[in-house]
């Protein structure tokens, strides 16, 4: 049907009808548009300006949508044999704890001062007698003096014959760790610990050290945590990486890492970029140890070549990195993260808030049951969610399939839903064993170590320095998460790295370090 142009007016109540559906689709679509762009704002603003947090905030409006309130006071029923309170209901109120000062340490050096009355104030005034000690106070404050540098003189005499001038013998220097290097394991310990542990960027470790009156360049710095991490690049490869893969299961998270190309460095083009982005891989085993790798983008052969040897469950994120090395290797059975698919319905709350509450309230539900068996024995957590999380995991996807079926293609809603049942499998499998976990945050925690890090030091210097980084990383995070301080690890190991034989590397891991120290510990207050 052709239509009329003149005074830009349909000219036909068939032609007209057509406009209007046409200018009712371009509605819907740009209604549609316009929702998504709101959506994507306020999922910036929320990272931005709002709460990190994951823990769950219910909304006053949708809570009365929810089949329990979670505020009130659980009911307890009273004695059944108490017959004037058969009909009282007792309401148990959890009283807020005042937990007041903590106790200092008793293990810190002390130094007592004493304080004394003025002379004339120990005379009597009665009798002129001269007052005696009945008690005295204590009162304990903490104070801090700095860490101080100092130098080790090595004194080596040179012994002779006086008769013969001949023979003359002199005790040889003890290995050092950087080949006529003049660090001491001490330093380069707290170096490393500075940078890796408490992410402190060289420049500010640079004047830290200036303030000591100690000039070492962020060169110089830098430098040195290169020479450790090759000096202890066995212990992560062939220590903690095969007590890696002894773990029943392995958390596995990334996050990208800007790496400074060498040949470009001052030499800027537009199509060679100076910064290139690479990936920090963390692999997380159910004892705490933790392995770093870096890989240029967030490819496959970097999980490949780290999980060339394992059997076991993986827990990751369900990124399509994933998809063919579960596909091809049978041996690794995928565990799915609940944090993740939460996290996809807590942004899609704001479009879909009634849905998304009732999903959100079964999952809590689950982390109440999995905070309940924290600790417990695998035996005893595999009882408790079969017998009380299998039922409310049913009822999860339930809801969401129900709540997908009704949401608009493309949405928040649709996309959280979509990502639930695609990887219902994966979620469910932490059910089928008691030693694997509900989500993997454990990899998450690890990751943010590289995060914290980035934010300071911002890159790494060269793909060869972001090798040494993982390699430290691992080497500090492991003796975090077994409760040591990495000090204290670093120092003794760094000494005892060049006279150690190779094939007893093992016995220099963080486990098996802490092992031997507890041992020695045990013997020495036996004898």
């Amino acid at each position: 049907m052709e239509r009329r142009t003149d005074g830009g007016k349909p000219g036909s109540m068939e032609e007209a009808l057509s406009v209007i559906a046409e200018l009712g689709g371009v509605i819907d679509r740009l209604g549609r548009e316009n929702a998504a762009l709101k959506h994507r704002v306020h999922l910036l603003c929320q990272r931005i300006f709002g709460r990190q947090s994951e823990k769950d905030r219910i909304d006053p409006a949708v809570q009365p949508l929810l089949p329990y309130f979670e505020t009130a006071a659980a009911p307890v029923a009273p004695d059944a044999t108490d017959e004037a309170g058969a009909a009282e209901t007792v309401v148990v109120r959890r009283q807020k704890a005042h937990h007041g000062r903590r106790p200092l340490a008793a293990d810190l050096p002390r130094e007592e001062v004493r304080l004394e009355p003025p002379a004339a104030e120990k005379i009597c005034p009665g009798c002129a007698g001269e007052k005696v000690t009945i008690g005295e106070d204590h009162t304990l404050t903490m104070d801090y003096r700095p860490a101080a540098f100092f130098l080790r003189d090595y004194i080596r005499p040179k012994l002779a014959c006086p008769r013969c001038q001949d023979g003359v013998v002199q005790a040889p220097l003890p290995m050092r760790p950087i080949e006529k290097g003049r660090p001491e394991p001490g330093l380069l310990a707290h170096v490393v610990t500075s940078k890796y542990g408490d992410h402190l960027p060289l420049y500010r470790l640079e004047q830290i050290f200036l303030r000591h009156g100690v000039e070492v360049s962020r060169r110089t710095l830098a430098e040195w945590c290169g020479a450790v991490g090759d000096l202890l690049t066995l212990v992560v490869e062939e220590g903690i990486h095969r007590e890696l893969l002894r773990s029943p299961y392995i958390q596995c998270d990334d996050t990208t890492l800007d790496v400074q190309l060498p040949e470009e460095r001052g030499q800027p083009r537009p199509d060679h970029p100076a910064i290139r982005q690479g990936n920090m891989w963390v692999y997380r085993g159910a004892g705490g140890e933790v392995v770093y790798d870096f890989t240029w983008g967030r490819i496959r052969e970097g999980p490949e070549r780290i999980l060339r040897a394992y059997r076991g469950y993986l827990q990751a994120d369900a990124a399509p990195t994933y998809d063919a090395l579960f596909n091809e290797r049978r041996d690794l059975i995928e565990v799915g993260c609940l944090a993740h698919s939460r996290r996809r319905f807590k942004e899609a709350a704001p479009t879909a808030p009634e849905r998304c509450a009732l999903v959100l309230a079964k999952m809590r539900e689950l982390y109440k049951i999995e905070e309940a068996i924290r600790g417990k024995p695998p035996e005893q957590r595999l009882d408790v969610r079969q017998t009380h999380a299998r039922p409310v995991m049913d009822r999860l996807f339930e809801i969401i399939e129900a709540s997908g079926l009704g949401a608009l293609p493309k949405s928040p809603l649709a996309d959280a839903c979509g990502y639930a049942l695609k990887n219902r499998q994966a979620l469910e499998r932490y059910l089928e064993d008691g030693r694997l976990e509900i989500d993997n945050n454990g990899a998450e925690r690890a990751i943010k170590p590289v995060v914290l890090g980035r934010k300071n030091w911002l890159m790494a210097g060269s793909e060869a320095a972001a090798r040494r980084a993982a390699i430290l990383l691992s080497l500090v995070n492991t003796c975090k998460n077994l409760g040591m301080d990495p000090f204290a690890y670093l120092r003794d190991v760094i000494d005892r790295i060049s006279m150690h034989p190779r094939n007893r590397v093992h016995e220099l891991t963080p486990r098996q370090w802490l092992k031997a120290r507890l041992a020695a510990n045990a013997a020495a207050k036996a004898a």
